[in-house]
């Protein structure tokens, strides 16, 4: 009886390794917490930050955690008036009117993409630019040659895009320029403006920039140049900045295998076009 106790309890010497590895992998276990615990270094809380941003909020600023738009906003403390023209006013000049690096970035975006100050009171619409700034800077704000803006249409002027040529267009107020080429220029690939909403395909024209100039513009369907897509060959459908070179293929691919087209339901067939490229270029095609 005791033979076969002492038999059943024998461990083998393969077993016994076993389970001290067993155990020595329980005890690692167990005593990760503590050593992870005496390792780790507890961040430090930097109250001083937290005051600035504070009062960054309370006066109105966005605070950016983790970001240096501290320092981007930081204004020079010897700021020197003088009178300037803002148009194209080099970083330095602005920098000498007491003005942040960020206040002096949304002014050159805005003029990157075709922005101008015509009057004073442009420079207030710049939304980095505060009542303070503007009630300080104004005095010295001098935009000579403010013909081209008095030459501006009336309120209540509407002006029609697809006829007008570049003089024309720089009368809408909220366009200069270098606005009206870009207008011009896709205006001619296109064939013409069928929609308003069009010119927010225009680089540059934001929906701020369609919000300022929609009212004073209209646009007449009949100055559209139309492209007969029996006859089209493919550097006449290339103009289209709708659809791709493999889109423009497979148009005249269908033409070819299945004769002339009826109407754009006919293109429905056409696997690859969708009905939004079709919305948009329909306007422009005749089918006789």
């Amino acid at each position: 009886m005791k033979a076969h106790i002492k038999n059943y309890l024998s461990v083998t010497k393969k077993e016994w390794n076993g389970m001290v590895v067993f155990i020595i992998l329980i005890a690692l276990v167990l005593a990760a917490p503590y050593v992870y615990q005496t390792s780790r270094k507890d961040n430090i809380i930097n109250f001083n930050e937290f005051d600035k941003a504070v009062a960054l909020l309370s006066r109105g600023k966005n605070v950016n955690p983790g970001s240096n738009s501290s320092a981007d906003d930081a204004k020079p403390t010897n700021a020197v008036l003088f009178t300037f023209n803002p148009n194209n006013l080099p970083d330095a000049s602005w920098q000498k009117l007491g003005l942040s690096e960020h206040q002096i970035r949304v002014i050159k975006n805005y003029e990157a993409k075709g922005g101008r100050f015509y009057s004073k009171e442009d420079v207030k619409k710049i939304y980095s630019i505060t009542d303070a700034d503007y009630q300080r800077l104004e005095p010295y704000i001098n935009i000579p040659g403010n013909t081209h803006y008095a030459n501006k249409a009336a309120p209540g002027e509407i002006i029609e895009i697809n006829s007008a040529d570049s003089a024309k267009l720089t009368r809408i107020r909220g366009i200069g320029p270098s606005f009206a080429m870009r207008i011009m220029r896709y205006r001619d690939r296109l064939g013409g403006f069928y929609s308003k909403e069009q010119l927010k395909e225009v680089f540059g024209v934001d929906d701020t920039k369609y919000a300022e100039i929609k009212n004073g513009i209209a646009v007449n369907g009949k100055h559209i140049t139309k492209i007969n897509v029996n006859t089209a060959t493919f550097n006449q459908l290339r103009r289209f900045p709708y659809i791709s070179f493999k889109q423009m293929n497979a148009i005249l691919e269908y033409h070819t295998q299945h004769g002339d087209y009826e109407s754009v339901d006919d293109m429905k067939n056409i696997a690859i076009l969708d009905e939004g490229i079709l919305r948009k270029i329909e306007p422009y095609l005749v089918f006789k």
